[in-house]
């Protein structure tokens, strides 16, 4: 085994080797940008060295440097992680020419297998079913459009090289597919230096299945059970689960044994997951193999009871598989949810700042894989996720339970993050009954029309935690005014039960509190149900609460301002005001607040890089029409013209640095 590595890598995915490597006895070497000097990778690391500027290209995607500190600390092995330099064949060509071990398959298998032309050509090979499509890269928009029309829309854009859906794009109607390779190719060329794009025909509604495959360097090669990684946006996972509900056992059988024939065809050594995609029909087709360590890793070792990273570290250093395919069994079943530093409000774009606030939950069956703490900052330059929710339970509902309880007591502030809107997707019926494809956010999150309405018990407890908080509050403000003496064992509040009113948007609720026994016992009345509440020894404010609901422990997340309380529970954010019966009857007489005019004006909805301006002053421009392209967290992404218009003024330029807010153009008025 090793005695020293170093991890080319930054974020929760370093972290997470640091611990395994420290459980082995195993000595560490972090590497770290400028901005990252201070990273809990960094921190935890035995030792570290800078590689330079912000930007990857300065830092880590310079193989070199990272080579000469590996060599310079007295390394024997590489870990790339994922992401970054850990799917680059000529990395791990170096590696090897440096007398270092790659923790992870050899060159040639990385250049086959992640090129998905030549990887789509191996698995015909291998008798793997493919996606109907051109297996060769289109050359000119001219072929594309050719071919599109000979596949059939709507078509899958897909970059040769790569993977994380970076790149990639579905194209409905021939008059996007301009717009859409053109975006394509920029993306790919930035990430992984290779413009390659290929068609194939969009699969509607599939399930994204993956199979996770560890193999040695003696020919042994296992399946590890699947993984459902369905719930996405813009082709990046959201949440992720093993076992899949929509797999039965000769069809996991059917799949693994398949992505371990393509292994073998291969030639593949170390950690690796084949891809497939599953349609409504159960026929299941190759998608592409990644060849390192998925984000998504842990779900796997919380229902096998492995350690991936120790295989990876035993496979990398010579030594045979410690379990055949007849070890391997899964118990129970666990999600993970990733979670980023994005505004799911603003269609996802990236949120940049520093974190003021961290409180990550904690309890039985409940990991937490972060790269962040209180303190740290967010930028523009790396991958939006900041840490990962796992957890595990005897079956889907309970593992889904907890990790909706667990969500509920994740406290980030400085950042918006996707916290809650992954809560709305696991509350939402049909996620509960396991009804999953790749299409689930935009059909049941992001059209309003299929939004469900916030159930009542949601609505009634969150009701019921910002009332009492209030209440309380306001008792400890009473209790304060009165003379010492008077406050020795008693206030002047009167006793027996309390009325109040708590509106949020069109909702009221009429809400009546009673001491029940102790302090801390509470009889509430909200509309026509009553609910029985433990409290805590509160504070005067709290902004995380934990109340026993009838005897379920709930979390909520708390934001005050002013008169006003903002809660979080079970993915729904409301902000609540609460009034006694006589305020209540005087707010009814306020005038509406007034509403601000549009201007005409084009904001920038995200901080990050100006890659392409597509206007300038004098141009008559559409809704819709795309005008400046950003590139923010590793994504490039269109900004469009709010409205019908003539431009009378560019205010930035290629190469801009730009923050949220920032007006890029302004428009005449009419």
């Amino acid at each position: 085994m090793f005695e020293k590595i170093l991890i080319a890598n930054r974020g929760e995915i370093a972290v997470r080797i640091l611990s395994t490597c420290k459980r082995l006895g195993i000595r560490t070497v972090a590497v770290y940008s400028e901005p990252d000097f201070r990273s809990l990778h960094v921190i935890n690391a035995d030792e570290a060295v800078s590689l330079g500027g912000a930007r990857p290209s300065e830092s880590y995607l310079v193989m070199e440097k990272i080579i000469e500190a590996a060599l310079a600390t007295g390394c024997q092995a590489i870990h790339p992680g994922y992401g970054f330099l850990s799917e680059n064949a000529l990395f791990s060509e170096k590696v090897a020419a440096a007398g270092l071990t790659f923790i992870g398959p050899q060159a040639s298998v990385i250049a086959s297998m992640g090129d998905k032309i030549a990887a789509k050509q191996l698995a015909i090979k291998a008798g793997v079913p493919t996606v109907p499509g051109h297996i060769q890269p289109v050359a000119t928009l001219e072929e594309a459009t050719l071919i599109a029309s000979e596949v059939g829309y709507p078509v899958l854009l897909k970059p040769a090289a790569g993977g994380g859906g970076k790149g990639m794009r579905a194209v409905d109607r021939p008059e996007e597919l301009a717009s859409a390779l053109r975006l394509c190719q920029q993306e790919t060329r930035k990430s992984f230096g290779d413009e390659r794009i290929f068609v194939e025909r969009c699969i509607r509604r599939p399930r994204h299945i993956e199979i996770q495959i560890m193999a040695d360097h003696h020919g042994n090669v296992v399946h590890l059970g699947e993984r459902e990684c369905s719930i996405q946006r813009r082709y990046q996972k959201i949440i992720e689960e093993s076992p899949s509900c929509a797999l039965d056992a000769d069809l996991r059988e059917k799949m693994g044994s398949l992505a371990c024939s393509l292994a073998r065809k291969a030639k593949y050594t170390n950690a690796g997951t084949v891809e497939f995609i599953l349609d409504e029909n159960r026929d299941f087709f190759f998608l592409e193999m990644n060849t390192r360590l998925q984000v998504e890793h842990p779900v796997t070792e919380l229902v096998n009871g492995l350690d991936l990273v120790e295989l990876q570290l035993r496979v990398a250093a010579g030594e045979v598989l410690p379990i055949s395919q007849q070890d391997v069994s899964l118990s129970g079943w666990a999600m993970e949810v990733r979670v980023c530093a994005e505004n799911p409000a603003r269609d996802f774009v990236p949120s940049v700042g520093q974190i003021t606030r961290y409180a990550a939950p904690k309890g039985a069956h409940v990991r937490v894989d972060s790269g962040v703490a209180a303190g740290s900052s967010v930028g523009v330059y790396y991958d939006p996720m900041l840490a990962k929710v796992i957890t595990w339970g005897e079956d889907r509902e309970q593992a889904r339970r907890r990790m909706v309880q667990a969500l509920n007591g994740y406290h980030i502030e400085g950042v918006f993050t996707n916290i809650d809107f992954a809560n709305q997707v696991l509350t939402h019926p049909v996620f509960i009954r396991g009804d999953l494809s790749t299409d689930f956010i935009p059909t049941y999150l992001l059209d309003e029309s299929k939004k469900p309405e916030s159930p009542t018990a949601v609505l009634h407890a969150m009701a019921t935690a910002t009332t009492l908080i209030y209440h309380l509050r306001e008792s400890l403000l009473q209790s304060a005014l009165l003379p010492l003496q008077s406050r020795v064992g008693a206030t002047r509040l009167k006793k027996g039960h309390y009325d109040y009113i708590a509106k949020s948007e069109d909702d009221i609720f009429n809400i009546r509190l009673e001491k029940d026994g102790s302090n801390l016992q509470w009889r509430v009345c909200v509309d026509d149900s009553t609910y029985r509440v433990v409290t805590p020894q509160l504070e005067f404010y709290r902004r995380r609460l934990k109340l026993s609901i009838n005897g379920q422990e709930s979390h909520f997340r708390l934001k005050y301002q002013g008169n006003f309380t903002k809660a979080a529970f079970c993915g729904v954010t409301r902000t609540f005001e609460i009034y006694n019966p006589r305020e209540w009857k005087l707010s009814r007489f306020m005038p509406p607040p007034s509403v601000k005019e549009a201007e005409n004006i084009l904001e920038c909805p995200m901080p990050g890089l100006v890659v392409d301006v597509k206007v300038n002053a004098g141009d008559q421009v559409f809704r819709g029409q795309e005008l400046v392209i950003l590139e923010s967290m590793k994504m490039e992404s269109a900004v469009s013209s709010p409205g019908d218009g003539l431009v009378e003024a560019v205010l930035v330029k290629p190469g801009d640095a730009v923050e949220s807010g920032k007006v890029l153009i302004r428009f005449k008025k009419a």
